[in-house]
């Protein structure tokens, strides 16, 4: 893995967020190619920006569902809206998101939003809790 404080913060917080499989296996299946851009996210994005106390991961989560309906990142909106529920988002407070997306980006984005979260939420329901 990596060999800073910054990495190393960054893929416990990932972890916590996304689950250690989700992360271990994007980890597992970087290559020579992807792996600094997989290093890159890990030290900046979870490490750094995630690692901000000012905001808890809660609110780090509605945000993203919100910032992701709006440029219409369908994969990273499922992988956030599952890390949402575990960051103890409830479902009416994705809903409430989405609504407020529609309103301030777009209905067609929304509604696409609306499937994915619909289908990451039962996803994430059907997964076994530990």
């Amino acid at each position: 893995m990596g060999n800073n404080d910054g990495f190393e913060k960054g893929f416990a917080n990932r972890k916590e967020v996304l689950g250690a499989g989700h992360v271990e296996k994007s980890w597992a299946n970087a290559d020579d190619f992807n792996r600094p851009m997989q290093k890159l996210v890990t030290e900046y994005c979870w490490g750094e920006i995630w690692g901000d106390p000012t905001l808890p991961f809660k609110t780090r989560s509605m945000l993203n569902i919100a910032m992701l309906t709006a440029m219409s990142q369908h994969h990273e909106l499922a992988v956030h809206v599952k890390g949402a529920l575990k960051n103890g988002v409830t479902k009416d407070e994705i809903r409430s998101v989405l609504m407020q997306a529609a309103i301030y980006c777009g209905v067609p984005l929304a509604l696409a939003a609306f499937r994915v979260a619909t289908d990451a939420i039962k996803a994430y329901e059907a997964e076994p809790k530990s």
